[in-house]
């Protein structure tokens, strides 16, 4: 019967035997799963690659654009007439030819009549000054009365006004040349050879464009909204329209800008003042410009380095222990592919351009090509 139940227990406690040996095998697999845990989440954190470039602070401005034509503006127009009549004898300019000051532009012969009024006024000058003299001798004598004095003094006086007026029309008798009266363009010739002028008539138009006064020269349209930034002397770089002109340029500055909405347009008149004598940029010339508005000294970085987010702009950089830094941006100036902004940059720091979308503050990276940054 012993033998027996010894031969009951043995099943028992080989399977007793077995359990407990798997007991202590799992127990010592958990244990070096859990030893190996931080080592493997550690070997396991991302590492994100990027492209970096240096930022720096330079000066930038933000471009306004703007349309217009060349010598459009009134004030930069001078009509050349004359205050009498007369005939052109000559023509010595044409349509768009380039002058300077004092260039002969046509020669004049007054009118026989304007000729008459001139010398008639010196005439009248001389006759009273001489009955003054005479009426001063016969004052002096106790002959003539002071009304009679008073008279011919005033008789003097009027002649002489009458001759200054005379001499201000430049009538002369035989040819006249008629100079420019200040560098510019011809835009537009009035009158031929052999005309007889009208004293006011136009006989020719000038544009200033020699660059040589603050007189505008281009006058450009821009938005409404835009007009508020631009201020006199911004800087205006010119660009041409046609196919022939479209790498050819001109710099500038802003001479006025409106104050009021233009009703047919519904653009803001802004008038540029741009040396265009040694340019191709003729009067008439449809142009656009760029408007250098906002100028001034900022962090410059592309725009694919600035991110937003529910807190605001901001650029990543990467610190000497290779971990992208957060660094919040306020943007000022938008120039192309360039942003000008503020912030607590470091120029001694890569600023991430590509890669930042998946990027964290505090995050490790390396560059694209391979080495960690």
């Amino acid at each position: 019967m012993r033998n027996s139940l010894n031969s009951a227990l043995r099943p028992r406690l080989a399977a007793g035997a077995i359990a407990i040996a798997c007991a202590a095998l799992l127990c010592a697999g958990a244990h070096t799963a859990s030893a190996a845990t931080p080592a493997a989440a550690a070997a396991e954190q991302p590492v994100v690659a990027v492209q970096t470039v240096r930022v720096q602070r330079a000066e930038i401005a933000q471009p306004v654009r703007a349309y217009g034509i060349v010598a459009a503006s009134a004030s930069n127009l001078t009509t050349v007439n004359l205050p009498y009549t007369a005939r052109i004898v000559q023509m010595r300019v044409q349509s768009g030819q380039t002058v300077t000051r004092g260039t002969p532009l046509f020669v004049v012969q007054a009118d026989a009549a304007a000729v008459l009024a001139a010398t008639q006024a010196k005439s009248a000058v001389t006759l009273a000054q001489g009955e003054l003299t005479r009426t001063q001798s016969l004052y002096d004598k106790g002959l003539a009365t002071q009304s009679q004095l008073a008279s011919a003094r005033k008789a003097a006086a009027d002649a002489q006004q009458a001759l200054a007026a005379q001499n201000q029309t430049g009538v002369a008798n035989g040819n006249k040349i008629v100079t420019a009266p200040n560098d510019g363009v011809v835009l537009q010739v009035s009158a031929a050879q052999g005309d007889q002028v009208q004293p006011g008539t136009a006989i020719l138009q000038l544009a200033g464009g020699s660059g040589k006064d603050a007189r505008a020269n281009v006058m450009l349209g821009v938005e409404p909204a835009d007009a508020a930034a631009i201020h006199a002397g911004d800087i205006v770089t010119l660009h041409g329209l046609s196919t022939s002109l479209a790498k050819t340029s001109a710099n500038g500055h802003v001479a006025l800008v409106g104050a009021s909405v233009d009703q047919q347009s519904h653009l803001v008149d802004v008038g540029a003042n741009v040396p265009l004598g040694q340019t191709a940029f003729i009067p008439g010339t449809r142009v656009s410009a760029d408007i250098a508005t906002r100028n001034g000294t900022h962090w410059i970085v592309p725009r694919a380095a600035v991110l937003k987010d529910g807190k605001g702009a901001y650029v990543l950089q990467i610190t000497p222990q290779n971990k992208a830094r957060r660094v919040a941006v306020t943007i000022q100036v938008e120039n192309g592919e360039r942003y000008g902004v503020d912030g607590a940059l470091d120029a001694a720091q890569g600023l991430v351009v590509s890669g930042n979308y998946e990027l964290k503050d505090g995050m490790a990276v390396r560059t694209s090509g391979g080495a960690p940054r």
